[in-house]
């Protein structure tokens, strides 16, 4: 849209920019003449939830943190029951007055108050005689499922008492990024903001308060409650693996598994070697039989020696006994004094029984005697070592065998009690957590009145906000009214539009011509135009090489009285001062007319025949008593009757040049003029130019008057030719 267009249609439509505005203004000022007076109370409280200092300070993040507990705040702040609890509290506080207050209840809140509760129920809320009894009562009734005046009073919009009107009008908002919270609230009474705002703070406080402490308080509850389970858990754990070292009569079942296997494979090489022993002292023994021959018979015949070689016997089992379990030294002494006993007896008596003389090999007697003696002796004390070993092998066998199960047990067994310290451990420090948030919370304390809410005044009146407000919303009515209408209209009202809807370039304007105005812009403007239009049809003519002489201009339009016998007449009068022969052939709508010339310009007037569509030569349109011939004349203007008032001569318009659709700029150009347009293009061979006619002179530029080539009485006649020759209903 061009600035030209947008202001055309702001003064076209410039009776809506009055009206309504005016109208708008009238009514807001008309109901905001009794406005009453607002009074807004505000009060700063620091919170100290951003950059208060605290015991887990170090812990808080500070923008996740800060903004959500700010945003539990306000949610407190705004919630329903912390709504409902100030609305009672301050109903108390006023139900208390016997009379009213400046600095609590003025008088009109008052009389309201006393008309709104019946004095009956007015005096049972008051017969405890303490604010404790009148607010327990008036919040019972408050809550009651039955309708009641208090629960009326709390549900009334323009009560004070309001739940709605409280969460409208009691406002809390963080000062910045600071830790400061603004509370405000207005009433029209500076004595019940101020009093409502105190008694949200207090509620608040209270509220808040008690939210965050009985929180943590659960919280401790269970963190407790874990903590003697799983203190309970590693007790037993501990009972358990305690029950298992006494009954196994372990310390360290690592060192003693490793201990038991290193002795088990000591003794089992100690074992191998003394075998050995064994077995050579035994080998040696019989060798030493043999050599001794038949004493030696008698020595191993010999009851007392064989008593003699057991009592050896058990003494040195006894004694390797005793050394091998750590027996005291006075019972390895008096052992060993046994063993010597039992072995010098058993050498007496292999003496006694041993005959005197050397062996077969010349050696003697004795000397074979006390070496088997000493071999016996040696044997004796390897069978009992053997002996030991084989005990003590077993033990450590058995030992092991025992050990083998119990190394899982104890694995599980530690298992556990791991587990269970680790459970004690996380639930303890859950613990000393949640004592320390509720530590926290009650060093934290209420929230700090920083500001108290003030006595306000009244606060500036926003009528004449209002009033502006009326005009702006009048004027955006009236604009919205403009645009729809714009919208909603169909007519062709500027050039631009005209090509846009009918798809062809405009080639001339015309404005809407005024007389009795010879210097108008409009008449300059009419000569301008009919020389471009002029200059428009002679290059098509001399671009039609193929058509026969003379050339036709037909003029046509979809609607009648569009301006096209305005427009050829106006044509026809400058193609004749400039000195060629023109026969203008207009359509004659009642009594016929006659042939009339005038400057060089030839009027013929023909009637609408019933074969119109058939003619294909301007001489069977013209009446045959004119004698019309158009090789005499240098230039044929053609008018049409309009396209929805009569056929279209197919054949006629065969032997144009040009033709000029002539649109009228109110027309409303719409499904009936398209189909009408694309049927005359479907038969015209030749250009089409488009001219619009009576258009705002603020789409037609202002020639200046050297330009003007036409004089001034040349442009009277143009403009007055229409009433001189031709009817009103043509055109």
């Amino acid at each position: 849209m061009t600035p030209h267009l947008f202001l055309r249609i702001l003064k076209q439509n410039a009776l809506w920019f009055l009206i309504l505005p005016g109208v708008t203004l009238i009514t807001v000022f008309f109901f905001t003449r009794n406005e009453p007076k607002v009074y807004q109370s505000q009060a700063t409280l620091y919170t100290g939830l951003a950059s208060g200092y605290t015991l887990l300070s170090d812990q808080k993040n500070t923008y996740t943190n800060v903004d959500n507990a700010f945003d539990n705040l306000l949610t407190t702040l705004n919630s329903k029951e912390t709504l409902h609890q100030i609305a009672v509290s301050l109903l108390t506080q006023h139900l208390q007055l016997q009379q009213p207050d400046s600095m609590v209840l003025a008088a009109p809140g008052f009389q309201k108050l006393q008309k709104a509760i019946p004095s009956e129920l007015y005096f049972s809320l008051l017969a405890g005689g303490s604010a404790d009894y009148t607010y327990h009562k008036v919040d019972s009734l408050s809550r009651a499922e039955v309708d009641n005046p208090i629960k009326s009073l709390l549900n009334k919009s323009t009560s004070y008492y309001s739940i709605d009107r409280l969460s409208g009008k009691l406002k809390g908002t963080r000062k910045k990024l600071s830790d400061m919270l603004i509370m405000e609230y207005e009433a029209d009474d500076p004595a019940v903001a101020q009093q409502t705002l105190n008694l949200a703070i207090k509620i608040l406080n209270t509220r808040y308060t008690a939210l965050k402490t009985t929180e943590a308080t659960s919280v401790v509850d269970y963190y407790e409650g874990e903590t003697q389970k799983a203190k309970q858990r590693l007790a037993e754990a501990e009972q358990s693996l305690q029950s298992f070292s006494v009954k196994h009569k372990v310390l360290n079942f690592d060192e003693d598994a490793k201990n038991v296997t290193q002795s088990r494979e000591t003794l089992t090489s100690e074992y191998n070697q003394e075998l050995m022993r064994n077995k050579a002292a035994k080998a040696a023994m019989d060798a030493l039989n043999r050599r001794m021959g038949q004493r030696g018979d008698l020595l191993a015949a010999s009851d007392e020696l064989k008593k003699k070689q057991t009592e050896l016997t058990e003494a040195e089992n006894k004694l390797i006994n005793a050394k091998a379990y750590g027996s005291t030294e006075g019972v390895v002494a008096n052992l060993q004094a046994n063993v010597d006993r039992a072995s010098e007896e058993l050498k007496s008596t292999a003496r006694k029984y041993y005959m005197a003389g050397d062996s077969q090999d010349a050696i003697p007697q004795e000397t074979i005697l006390n070496e088997w003696l000493t071999k016996v002796l040696a044997f004796e004390e390897s069978a009992a070592r053997l002996e030991l070993y084989k005990k003590r092998l077993g033990e450590y066998e058995a030992k092991t065998e025992e050990y083998s199960p119990l190394a899982s047990q104890l694995r599980q067994l530690n298992r556990d009690l791991s587990v269970a310290e680790k459970e004690y451990l996380t639930a303890t420090q859950s613990l000393n957590q949640a004592l320390t948030h509720r530590k926290d919370i009650s060093i934290d304390g209420a929230l700090t009145v920083l500001d108290a809410p003030d006595f306000p005044t009244a606060k500036g009146s926003k009528r004449w906000l209002f009033l502006a407000l009326a005009i702006g919303i009048g004027l955006f009515l009236a604009l919205l009214i403009t645009a729809i209408r714009f919208l909603l209209d169909r007519r062709i009202s500027s050039p631009e539009q005209a090509e846009m809807i009918i798809g062809r370039p405009v080639t001339a304007l015309f404005p809407l011509i005024k007389m009795g105005a010879p210097d108008a812009k409009a008449n300059r403007a009419v000569i301008s135009m009919f020389e471009q239009l002029c200059s428009a049809i002679n290059i098509e003519i001399v671009q039609a090489t193929a058509k026969p002489h003379p050339p036709v201009i037909t003029l046509f339009s979809v609607r009648s009285r569009q301006g096209k016998t305005w427009i050829a007449s106006g044509l026809a009068r400058l193609y004749g001062e400039a000195g060629q022969r023109v026969a203008y052939c207009y359509p004659d709508y009642t009594s016929p007319q006659k042939v009339a010339e005038q400057n060089g310009v030839t009027f013929l007037p023909y009637m609408l025949r019933p074969n119109f569509m058939n003619i294909n030569d301007l001489r069977y349109l013209i009446d045959e008593q004119e004698n019309f011939d158009a090789a005499s004349y240098d230039l044929i203007i053609l008018e049409l009757p309009s396209l929805t008032s009569s056929p279209i001569p197919v054949n006629l318009l065969n032997k144009s040049y040009v033709s000029l659709l002539v649109v009228d700029a109110n027309l409303v150009w719409a499904r009936t003029e398209r189909q009408l347009l694309e049927m005359y293009k479907k038969i015209a061979s030749h250009p089409i130019l488009t001219v619009l006619n009576k258009v705002e002179d603020d789409y037609i530029e202002d020639p200046n008057q050297e330009d003007a080539v036409i004089s001034l009485n040349q442009t009277r006649r143009l403009l007055n030719f229409r009433r001189k020759f031709l009817s009103p209903e043509q055109g």
